[in-house]
C-alpha cells in the first residue's frame, strides 16, 4: 500500500476516494466497481488516486480496513469490556436491534469475505485478521469471565469466541437471505444459551441467623 498522506488536504484526498469505493462496493461488489466509477463519485483524478493506492486491489484493501474499524469502533464499547453474561446479553440484544433496523443488510465485512476470500489473497488476509480481531474482544471477555470465576474453568474461550462469531455472520446472512430478523435472533439466542450453561452457578447466600438462603439476596445465574 502506499504511504498514508501527511498533509489534512492529502488525508480529506484519499478519504475521499475510500469514501466513494466503499458506498460502490457495498452496492455493487467489489468485482461489480470500476475505478472510473469510484473516481467520478470521489470527483478525483486518476492521479490522485494512483497517488495514495497503487492499484484497485490497494484500494479494496483500504475499504476493507474502513469497514474493520468501523464495526470495531462501533462494537468496541460493548465487547471491549466484557465482564459478565449481562454484557453479553446486552451485545447481541444490540445486534438484534440494529439488524432489523436497517433491514437486514447482512455483514459488510462477511460480504466482502465471501466475495474476496477466493481471488485476492491480500484482501483474504486483512479480512482473515478483522475477523480475528473483532472474535478477540469476545475471546478476552470471556478469559475474564473465566478468571473472576463467573465462566466454568473447563470452557475454552478461542474456541467460544469463535462460535459466538459464527452465530453472528451465519445469523446476519440468513437474515440477509431471507430478509427476516429472526434468523439472527435464533441464532444469538442459542449462542447465549450455551454460553449460560457454561457460568459458574454460585450456591445461594444465607440468611443472617443460618437458617436458609435470603430470597431478597439471591445471586444464582438463570
Amino acid at each position: 500500500m502506499v504511504q498514508e498522506p501527511l498533509t489534512g488536504r492529502g488525508r480529506r484526498s484519499r478519504e475521499r476516494i475510500v469514501d466513494a469505493a466503499a458506498a460502490l462496493v457495498a452496492e455493487r461488489g467489489a468485482a461489480g466497481t470500476s475505478l472510473d466509477q469510484i473516481l467520478e463519485a470521489a470527483g478525483a483524478s486518476k492521479s490522485q488516486l494512483y497517488h495514495y493506492f497503487s492499484d484497485k486491489g490497494d484500494l479494496v484493501r483500504a475499504v476493507i480496513a474502513r469497514r474493520v474499524g468501523e464495526t470495531l469502533d462501533c462494537e468496541g464499547p460493548m465487547i471491549g469490556g466484557i465482564e459478565s453474561l449481562d454484557d453479553i446479553r446486552n451485545w447481541f440484544d444490540w445486534l438484534i436491534a440494529q439488524n432489523e433496523a436497517l433491514g437486514c443488510p447482512g455483514c459488510p465485512i462477511g460480504t466482502l469475505a465471501s466475495e474476496l476470500a477466493e481471488c485476492d489473497e491480500a484482501a483474504r488476509e486483512d479480512l482473515a485478521c478483522g475477523f480475528d480481531r473483532w472474535s478477540g474482544f469476545v475471546v478476552d471477555g470471556l478469559a475474564r469471565m473465566q478468571a473472576g470465576g463467573e465462566l466454568d474453568e473447563r470452557a475454552d474461550p478461542r474456541r467460544l469466541g469463535t462460535a459466538v462469531l459464527a452465530s453472528i455472520q451465519g445469523g446476519l446472512l440468513l437474515s440477509k437471505t431471507h430478509k427476516d430478523p429472526q434468523y439472527l435472533r435464533d441464532a444469538l439466542d442459542t449462542a447465549y444459551d450455551h454460553l449460560a450453561s457454561l457460568a459458574v452457578r454460585r450456591p445461594p447466600r444465607r440468611q443472617p441467623d443460618g437458617r436458609g438462603p435470603s430470597k431478597a439476596k439471591r445471586s444464582d445465574v438463570k
